[in-house]
């Protein structure tokens, strides 16, 4: 993961302007938005640790995101939970693209990867509380 303080920098097309400098940490709350945006994402996962999958809310978007920038190019890991039921290939497949438009509408940066990680299924509980995700082993 890179790191959260270094910032990356696009050249402007116009020499003499100066540079535009990108927290790591912006393209990484782009990416988790863009991804909670899919139908059939119930939310973004804190990764592996702990054995169980950690669903996390809305204002922790950058936590289920892991982001490597260069100058030009990002890679993009996203560590999710998916609603059950739905056909998980087709969610990575609208998350891996809702998060390369974005990314690249927003930044200018060229998006060459987005890895998308399926850390956890959620499912409804039966008095409508917030949903459990459970670990598939």
């Amino acid at each position: 993961m890179a790191d959260n303080k270094r910032d990356i920098v696009v050249m402007t097309p116009q020499e003499g302007l100066g540079g535009i400098r990108i927290a790591d940490d912006v393209v990484g709350v782009i990416a988790g938005m863009a991804a909670t945006e899919v139908p059939g994402v119930a939310g973004m996962s804190g990764g592996i640790g702990g054995g169980i999958a950690e669903m996390l809310g809305r204002k922790n978007l950058s936590k289920g995101v892991k982001v490597e920038v260069g100058e030009k190019e990002a890679a993009v890991d996203l560590f999710v939970i998916v609603e059950y039921g739905v056909r998980i290939p087709d969610v990575a497949t609208q998350i891996q693209m809702n998060v390369k438009r974005a990314i690249e509408g927003m930044t200018g940066l060229s998006v060459v990867e987005v890895n998308v990680h399926v850390q956890g299924v959620a499912f409804a509980s039966s008095d409508n509380k917030e949903e459990e995700p459970q670990r598939v082993r």
